[in-house]
């Protein structure tokens, strides 16, 4: 079994989930032995398909042609579409329908959460959907003092200096106004978000809110990944106040780095992220200020063990042997 893993554009989207979810499913394929590729040109027996433009369409509507089975990976939903890129009313005029074309067309549809998979299902479609989630490299995200030291140095970070983090594109969706909103309440302690989005793409009101944000606000863009890893390792927690996710690599990656996880009590971690027991959870900004104030004066350990056990549950190896489950699955029933 040969498995194409495509991804167009893959240059453009590297900085996004989208991004990490390539690495990741090619590490979760080789801890199981998977032979793969990145080029439609070679010969597979699977396309396991992961971006919806133009070239992702051709590949499709080829695999079809020449009775190569098709899976088409949900990392999106009409519902996380809304309130990310400026005008994107207008953009999903053709963005929702280009979505459907792909899971209607797909003979079986990987998404990562059962969050995600309800979602996809109520769109009727008729192709099964199941959930696998993008998984998380532990050893990546390991304590390492020099990143710490770097992530201070860049930042001129003092000792004893409290930081609260934020990872993601500078979307309403992502809840950027409201990390802002939470800051202005927290004078004493410095909010950093990492992420970038270009200005073309991110709407009036985000950019207005990002030119008068607090001045206990950093946002420094895209930045080095071995800065990012040691913010997650320093920063007092992740505060991540998105209003819709498919599952949030992020939420992952401060998990395994043993920084508390402050999350909106949103649909997507109801079955896996519990408030108090693996993370800290909250509905609005007033709550969001209050549990912050909590995380800084309150001993974190058994949640931060608590939340390497959620890792471990979704470690690349335990990936590779589901998405292997699957491909077996598929082909079997093609043939």
């Amino acid at each position: 079994m040969k498995v194409l893993l495509y991804f167009e554009s893959e240059d453009k989207i590297k900085k996004s989930g989208i991004g990490r979810a390539l690495r990741h499913q090619i590490k979760a394929l080789e801890s199981q032995g998977i032979e793969y590729t990145l080029s439609r040109k070679d010969k597979f027996d699977i396309a396991h398909i992961n971006t919806y433009f133009p070239k992702s369409k051709s590949l499709l509507k080829k695999c079809k042609k020449n009775h190569i089975p098709v899976i088409v990976h949900g990392h999106s939903t009409i519902e996380d579409f809304k309130n990310s890129f400026r005008c994107w009313k207008l953009m999903a005029k053709w963005f929702n329908p280009n979505l459907m074309y792909f899971y209607k067309r797909a003979d079986m549809i990987i998404t990562p959460t059962e969050y995600s998979k309800k979602l996809i299902d109520s769109y009727n479609l008729g192709t099964p959907v199941y959930y696998v989630s993008n998984g998380i490299d532990k050893d990546e995200y390991k304590y390492d003092e020099e990143k710490i030291e770097k992530f201070k140095q860049y930042f001129n970070i003092k000792e004893n200096q409290q930081v609260v983090i934020g990872v993601g594109f500078p979307f309403n969706r992502k809840g950027i106004k409201d990390f802002f909103s939470v800051a202005s309440k927290l004078k004493d302690i410095t909010f950093i978000w990492f992420g970038y989005l270009q200005k073309i793409l991110t709407s009036t009101d985000v950019l207005n809110a990002i030119k008068h944000r607090p001045k206990n606000v950093i946002m420094p863009g895209y930045i080095d990944n071995a800065i990012i890893k040691g913010a997650y390792r320093y920063a007092k927690c992740l505060f991540f106040p998105s209003y819709e996710e498919t599952e949030g690599i992020v939420v992952l990656e401060a998990l395994a780095s043993s920084c508390p996880v402050l999350v909106r009590d949103i649909g997507v971690y109801k079955d896996w992220l519990t408030d108090a027991i693996n993370c800290y959870k909250a509905k609005d900004n007033d709550e969001f200020v209050e549990k912050i104030k909590f995380i800084i004066n309150h001993d974190n350990k058994k949640i931060i063990e608590n939340g390497l056990k959620v890792v471990d549950e979704r470690s690349l190896e335990k990936v590779g042997v589901q998405l292997k489950y699957y491909y077996d699955k598929l082909l079997k029933e093609y043939k």
